[in-house]
């Protein structure tokens, strides 16, 4: 068993999305997506703020507001999310700069392999798109449709 994870932002990232993918058709709130993912409104908008920086969502404010996917589910890559959300996550400590303290590093090739492995499971997951993972996805519907108001 691998104990490569995804950052605890990039899960909820997809959760978000997937929760705007299914309620395409109105505005939905933060709190909604909170309870149906499982998540702190304070995480969440951390996540959503994100979100709309790269351009994924759009937000409104006031009353009415909320947010609505800005992009369509089926041009949406879930490579491209992953990206913007772990970019700056490094992989392993070689990865990480000046804070880099492996002795082996000028004479490692392992990190050459690491770096060839990753961009191999984020180019698999440029082919999946957002409309992949909800379309005629009735299990999610179930658990992520809000009843029209």
């Amino acid at each position: 068993m691998s104990d490569m994870r995804l950052t605890i932002r990039t899960n909820l990232a997809m959760r978000a999305l997937m929760f705007c993918a299914i309620n395409a058709n109105r505005t939905v709130r933060k709190a909604e997506i909170a309870r149906a993912c499982n998540s702190s409104e304070n995480h969440l908008g951390v996540v959503i703020n994100m979100l709309g920086q790269t351009g994924f969502i759009e937000t409104t404010r006031g009353r009415n507001g909320g947010i609505r996917l800005k992009v369509a589910p089926e041009s949406l890559s879930v490579g491209h999310v992953f990206r913007a959300f772990e970019a700056n996550v490094p992989f392993a400590e070689c990865f990480s700069g000046s804070d880099n303290r492996c002795p082996l590093t000028a004479s490692c090739r392992l990190r050459g392999e690491l770096s060839r492995a990753l961009e191999a499971f984020y180019n698999s997951l440029d082919k999946v798109t957002l409309a992949d993972l909800v379309d005629g996805n009735t299990g999610l519907y179930n658990l992520l449709e809000i009843e029209p108001v």
